[in-house]
């Protein structure tokens, strides 16, 4: 991977962790010294803290020690910012660092604070939680015996980890469910597969990408050398499936989207520090030598998956198929501090290619496929996705004047086309028949592929 990949390690994108950026005491003391001298430390608010500290102190039913209250005001002062910036302790920070490598315990569900509950993102594959039913946009309002209203995140995380084996409980509310779901849950050690892949046809491979790690992009030339093997040395096309992916670390994304880009950029970061600003090209070479791609995204395609999604789509590398996805455009930066805790704290937004921040407002495929099941359908089964959009605290969107109306436009003349190929195919064998029951998206999207390869072909 060329030298200009290696970003500062602490940027992250999305839930996971990068981290290396600390400021010695020295540093830190010499600034604060320098605030207080030019008049800017807000010596009235410093006042008003104190006296409110010693009130707690002195007159909070039960004693209180000064490390719990200064801890709960860091908390505060951080999870006030946006949804994504919090103060993490050291087994905090310990299992953000786990989270990275792809190996961690608990439950597997990605989740964000909102309004007193938690929020199911997505669940992560072949997990607890995954396996047991819980959707994107689950509220979790009870965990065990305990009502989550009144908790922290991090304290909601806390109790919904702990070792292999054990048990819990957790009480979701579901929209237009007509009674809370129960899912009696047993923890396990979550060992995420990042990349994964299979024969779809001869010559057509599909590739699921569940979450974004170090390892990301090595993994995935190895699937795809894999799948060429099984097609004898060249795909006719992939289907990438990045839905429900939650993201992760940013190389992981850069890495992925340069696989399948000749030149051109990928995404720019930009923060209101012009020095952390960066923007990433990709290099000669696309693992699939122009072969078409479909990519699947939805509601739970989050942050560095969006990354992927906004590069590939504005390169015309791709054709995106599925629902909106969830509006996470901005870049965290994990902060090591002295005493082995760490902030993580929002520092940038990103941009795709073509300048556009999807923050709050998500990526709209070229076809658009609301969720649907082939089958029977329960109206308590219908959920409404939840985006970033709908986060108490999350950050504007600088562009959402400017709305993508080309965008949508050519998204319907997509549909279009494709509905005029789709509404006349009929699957042959019990495999594609299966494929239309089971995953009706992929199924449309390994249609449209085979479109796009005979199209290419003439």
């Amino acid at each position: 991977m060329p030298s200009r990949y290696r970003v500062p390690a602490a940027i992250a994108v999305s839930f996971f962790v990068g981290a290396t950026v600390t400021l010695t005491h020295g540093v830190l003391a010499e600034k604060q010294a320098a605030t207080a001298a030019s008049g800017g430390l807000p010596l009235d608010d410093l006042r008003n803290f104190v006296e409110v500290l010693n009130k707690v102190k002195a007159d909070y039913v039960e004693p209180v020690d000064d490390k719990t209250l200064l801890e709960n005001a860091m908390r505060g002062m951080l999870s006030g910012l946006d949804p994504h910036s919090g103060y993490l302790d050291k087994e905090e920070f310990k299992d953000m660092n786990e989270i990275t490598t792809g190996k961690f315990g608990g439950l597997g569900i990605e989740v964000q604070a909102a309004n007193g509950v938690v929020k199911v993102v997505s669940p992560i594959d072949d997990t607890p939680a995954a396996k047991a039913g819980i959707k994107p946009g689950d509220l979790i309002v009870k965990i065990d015996d305990q009502v989550v209203k009144g908790l922290s995140l991090n304290d909601a995380v806390t109790k919904m980890r702990g070792d292999p084996g054990t048990k819990v409980v957790l009480t979701v509310v579901r929209e237009g469910a007509a009674a809370p779901l129960i899912f009696d849950l047993k923890r396990d050690t979550i060992k995420v597969t990042s990349v994964r892949s299979r024969e779809l046809e001869p010559g057509y491979a599909y590739i699921r990408i569940a979450s974004f790690q170090t390892g990301t992009g090595k993994s995935l030339n190895d699937e795809i050398a894999k799948q060429k093997k099984l097609a004898g040395g060249t795909l006719k096309g992939v289907v990438l499936d990045l839905r429900n992916n939650p993201g992760g670390v940013l190389n992981g994304a850069v890495e992925v989207s340069d696989a399948f880009l000749e030149k051109g950029p990928i995404v720019s970061i930009r923060g209101r520090d012009k020095d952390s600003n960066h923007e990433f090209d990709a290099t000669p070479g696309d693992e699939l030598n122009g072969a078409p791609m479909v990519v699947l995204v939805n509601g739970g395609s989050a942050s560095a998956a969006e990354i992927v999604a906004g590069a590939l789509q504005d390169q015309h590398r791709a054709v995106l198929l599925g629902s909106k996805t969830f509006g996470k455009g901005s870049v965290q930066t994990i902060m090591p501090m002295q005493n082995e805790t760490a902030i993580k704290i929002t520092t940038a937004r990103y941009y795709t290619p073509s300048g556009r921040s999807i923050q709050a407002e998500g990526i709209v495929p070229d076809i658009v496929i609301e969720p649907v099941k082939v089958t029977r359908i329960d109206q308590s089964d219908v959920v409404e996705a939840i985006h970033e959009a709908d986060l108490k605290g999350r950050l504007d969107n600088p562009d959402e004047k400017k709305k993508a109306t080309a965008a949508a436009a050519a998204g319907a003349a997509a549909a279009a086309a494709v509905k005029a190929t789709t509404d006349d195919s009929k699957p042959d064998d019990a495999d594609k028949k299966d494929l239309a029951v089971s995953d009706y998206e992929l199924f449309q999207a390994l249609n449209l592929l085979k479109g796009l390869a005979i199209a290419r072909s003439n």
